[in-house]
């Protein structure tokens, strides 16, 4: 079932009354039925980021462990990885 066309559900907010205008001008702008429209579509992008940094971190973990293990002093790593992208810049 996809999550988005089920069944909805009631959720009360507290906001000040700023974040209220707000909300109401960008449903004035005629992009959102309503409030709740405005405030799913939200969420659901914040979902889609959460998601596309979970893969990213992912994908960093996976480089890091396929790039094995280094026997020098970490500090002296560091300082190379430092150099290379210095030079890399200018």
């Amino acid at each position: 079932m996809n999550p988005y066309t089920a069944p909805m559900s009631q959720l009360n907010v507290t906001m000040p009354p700023a974040l209220r205008r707000w909300i109401e001008f960008r449903v004035s702008e005629g992009r959102y039925a309503n409030a709740s429209d405005y405030v799913r579509d939200l969420v659901r992008r914040d979902q889609d980021m959460a998601q596309d940094d979970t893969e990213a971190l992912r994908a960093m973990i996976a480089e890091g462990l396929a790039s094995g293990v280094v026997d020098e002093d970490p500090r002296l790593v560091i300082e190379q990885i430092i150099a290379d992208r210095r030079s890399k810049r200018g």
